[in-house]
């Protein structure tokens, strides 16, 4: 009891980040003890598990039919849907819940997995500053960070274009279009996909059936 309870007051002292969301309508740090049901091992912190049940059974990790026609190994987020497909071969993908950027924020585009990250320092960029400057300048690792417990950095040639697929402390958030622009999953599911993709797989995020303007 008393991990757990060491494990919900670090909950309730996260940074309110700009990849963090507190929004009417959304659970607030009192109902993270509903949100969660324990934890998995991981180093060097434990990862939080989330009582599923509390999400749709479509947000489940689950291998689904797949005809996009990428190669095996792309992830492809679609913004419309809310979800992240990692192609396998066969026809078929896994496919994740995500959250993903509010009107505005979010971008479209072809980008490749430059860096990984295990439990990720975190500072907002200059424009989350600008919009917010009360925003901490920088965030260490650990539970209450904004970027969970592993982070997938996109690139464009040699150059990080500041979006990233990431772990998030508000699992209510999941499927709804909330983030700065980044893609937000539930952290078992970013360690999930973090083991299985590589650096320098292409990642494809589309809007509108899209991912080219």
């Amino acid at each position: 009891m008393g991990s757990r309870r060491t494990f919900l007051f670090a909950l309730a002292g996260a940074p309110l980040a700009a990849c963090n969301t507190h929004m009417a309508g959304l659970p607030t740090e009192g109902d993270y003890s509903g949100w969660y049901i324990g934890t998995a091992p991981d180093q060097p912190f434990p990862i939080p598990l989330v009582d599923r049940s509390r999400l749709p059974a479509a947000y489940r990790v689950q291998t689904v039919s797949y005809s996009g026609g990428e190669r095996p190994g792309t992830v492809v987020v679609d913004i419309d849907q809310r979800f992240l497909y990692l192609v396998q071969s066969g026809g078929t993908a896994l496919r994740y819940a995500v959250g993903v950027g509010r009107q505005g924020f979010s971008w479209k585009g072809a980008a490749y997995v430059g860096r990984k990250g295990v439990w990720p320092n975190w500072s907002p960029t200059s424009t989350m500053v600008r919009i917010n400057p009360r925003l901490p300048r920088y965030a260490s690792a650990g539970i209450g960070n904004p970027l969970g417990a592993r982070a997938l950095y996109l690139y464009q040639g040699s150059r990080d274009i500041l979006f990233r697929i990431h772990g998030t402390n508000e699992p209510w958030s999941i499927g709804k279009q909330v983030s700065s622009g980044c893609i937000r999953m539930l952290n078992e599911d970013v360690v999930d996909l973090y083991n299985r993709v590589p650096v320098g797989a292409t990642v494809l995020v589309r809007r509108g059936g899209r991912y080219r303007a």
